[in-house]
């Protein structure tokens, strides 16, 4: 059955779609015309421009396409849209958005104290990890699955928890909690460790785990998430099985492989930029890590 049967607004999320533009175009007035309101400023960069365009394209791609219907379908389309919209939008947003955008932002006065605490390397990486493991408890997944005002309020919740994980090895601003050097690669490793299990529990299931793509029922309470009720209405429908052939646990199965392939392939680029950096790092600064290993050494054998 096509999908060309819930319409044109579930498909493309007009309203979506004009929200993406806007905030693109705001971007561009604010760092053109409005820098003024800001401190330090600096002519925003080539980088810092695509970087923020590719994640308001990818955010529409993810949550406005027909990928987002059809994530209501198939667990597995489901589930690359959380890689994605979890794990490479957040980071191309801190890139993207200049620094004095970001320093004027998080100084607020009733977000700093908050910000920071949340930006602590390790409790970013256990507070991610927790909420990210929650959401797929097949008991919070279908009740969020179902319900639009819970579904909004966790995903909000759920992407500035990666935000914040993102956030101590991405920033450059002063200030600012940062994870340096190798310790970025122990804090990228520890991430990926400790998502893991969720995908194993998804991968290695022996029955279908979430109502919301095994129960006709649930799957239609879902479905109002993203097509009007007014169309959904005019429809016959039983389930998902209408509009694709693969079995439930092949979808599930796949949906948890797609999810780690994803996260492998975003944290393996990430970690070789990573090391390549500090590679050079230490490369350009090889003098002064030698004169300051010695003058530790020398500092230690006058104290012995």
């Amino acid at each position: 059955m096509p999908l060309s049967i819930f319409g044109f607004q579930a498909l493309w999320s007009p309203v979506f779609i004009l929200t993406t533009l806007l905030v693109i175009g705001l971007y561009f007035y604010i760092t053109s015309k409005k820098q003024h309101w800001f401190e330090d400023t600096q002519p925003v960069t080539k980088k810092e421009i695509t970087a923020f365009v590719s994640a308001m394209l990818l955010l529409y791609a993810v949550k406005g396409s027909p990928a987002d219907l059809m994530g209501h379908i198939l667990f597995s389309v489901h589930m690359a849209q959380m890689a994605l919209l979890l794990m490479l939008v957040p980071p191309l947003l801190i890139v993207g958005v200049p620094s004095w955008i970001w320093q004027k932002i998080i100084r607020m006065r009733y977000i700093q104290p908050t910000f920071r605490f949340l930006t602590k390397p390790l409790l970013a990486l256990i507070v991610f990890s927790g909420m990210f493991s929650i959401y797929h408890i097949p008991l919070v997944f279908d009740t969020i699955k179902q319900n639009e005002l819970y579904h909004t309020i966790f995903t909000i919740i759920l992407f500035l928890t990666a935000l914040l994980l993102w956030w101590p090895i991405m920033n450059k601003l002063k200030g600012e909690h940062q994870v340096h050097g190798l310790g970025k690669i122990g804090y990228i490793i520890g991430s990926a460790i400790l998502i893991t299990p969720a995908c194993a529990l998804i991968i290695f299931a022996s029955h279908p785990m979430y109502d919301t793509y095994s129960n006709g029922d649930a799957w239609l309470k879902a479905m109002e998430l993203c097509v009007p009720s007014s169309t959904l209405s005019g429809l016959t429908l039983s389930g998902p099985e209408l509009f694709s052939n693969m079995p439930i646990m092949e979808d599930q199965q796949l949906g948890g492989i797609i999810m780690k392939i994803i996260q492998e392939i975003i944290y393996g680029v990430i970690l070789a930029i990573v090391f390549f950096q500090w590679y050079r790092s230490e490369q350009e600064n090889a003098d002064e890590i030698t004169q300051q290993a010695l003058l530790d050494r020398q500092a230690y054998a006058a104290n012995k």
